[in-house]
């Protein structure tokens, strides 16, 4: 019991499948679901017609169906703000990984190559540098600046593409300078993905996109997988059209696309870009306390609508 509430939790691992999801949430009044659930018309017919709230304990909402929900008065919520700081570091840490090559370095560390090899030096083990360079930030919302104002800190200059513009990103200390996605795709040397999915953009970049990009460019992905047609990205790393590629997400999640996984110029996480305790804390709070809103009549924080 919870403030008089009734509180069912799921192990978080392994990940129910539908039907034990569907069985989970039958006469539910609010639900806490995590960005993997796909909560339509099935699952709110499982849940029953007492349910009042959908909390999303992420800031996308891809996987509701809004429409849905709101035929039913069955209130959607997410957990924007909270993610935002662990989002940008991981897409750093990701920039600088494929940047200065620290997975196969790190891989020839422990499997004793740099003991018989040494380092190559001072040709060997050569990375992309980052200051002077230019970094565009696709989808121009909290996590992109924030992600801009990490490029700011380490030189770069800083572009962005954003169906409207953004005066917060032409400002100090960010300075940041609007494109048009295919323009910006062609001048930019790192370029980092911070968009919805949408049918928009579902493959956003494509395989004609992706020959936009330099050769010597780095494509990060820490948004939704889909925003990335994984077979165009394979095909272009393994040519060498582009230096690298940072995916925290990937199109057919949990799958990874099988020709990711041998190519030494990617860096993978497996999903896990608000994963810093602190903000995973934050964001508990702000699901479970909008569950409890909507058990009590109010109207919950951060409404999707």
């Amino acid at each position: 019991m919870f403030e008089g509430v009734a509180v069912r939790m799921a192990a978080p691992n392994p990940q129910m499948s539908r039907d034990e999801l569907l069985g989970f949430v039958k006469g539910a009044d609010a639900v806490v679901s995590m960005f993997h659930d796909r909560v339509d018309d099935e699952f709110l017919d499982a849940a029953g017609p007492q349910l009042k709230a959908v909390c999303n304990f992420a800031v996308g909402v891809d996987n509701i169906d809004l429409a849905a929900c709101r035929r039913r008065g069955v209130v959607a919520t997410n957990t924007p703000d909270v993610v935002t700081e662990g989002t940008a570091n991981l897409a750093w840490a990701l920039i600088l990984a494929v940047a200065r090559r620290v997975i196969p370095g790190d891989r020839a560390c422990r499997t004793g190559m740099f003991e018989r090899e040494g380092n190559g030096f001072p040709i060997g083990w050569m990375g992309m540098h980052l200051a002077g360079q230019t970094l565009l930030i696709v989808g121009a919302g909290r996590i992109g600046r924030a992600v801009a104002q990490r490029g700011v800190a380490f030189g770069m200059r800083i572009m962005y593409a954003a169906r409207s513009r953004h005066i917060d990103f032409e400002l100090a200390p960010t300075v940041a300078r609007r494109v048009e996605l295919d323009e910006g795709l062609g001048l930019a040397d790192v370029v980092s993905l911070h968009t919805p999915l949408t049918p928009e953009t579902r493959h956003l970049i494509n395989a004609r996109r992706l020959g936009m990009m330099k050769a010597e460019a780095i494509l990060i992905n820490t948004a939704r997988g889909p925003v990335v047609d994984e077979s165009a990205l394979v095909e272009a790393l393994k040519a060498g059209r582009l230096w690298g590629a940072g995916l925290d997400v990937f199109e057919h999640e949990p799958k990874v696309h099988a020709g990711l996984v041998g190519l030494e110029n990617v860096v993978l996480t497996p999903h896990i870009g608000s994963a810093e305790r602190h903000w995973r804390e934050e964001m508990t709070g702000l699901a479970v306390g909008s569950a409890l809103a909507s058990l009590r009549g109010e109207r919950p924080q951060n409404v999707v609508t």
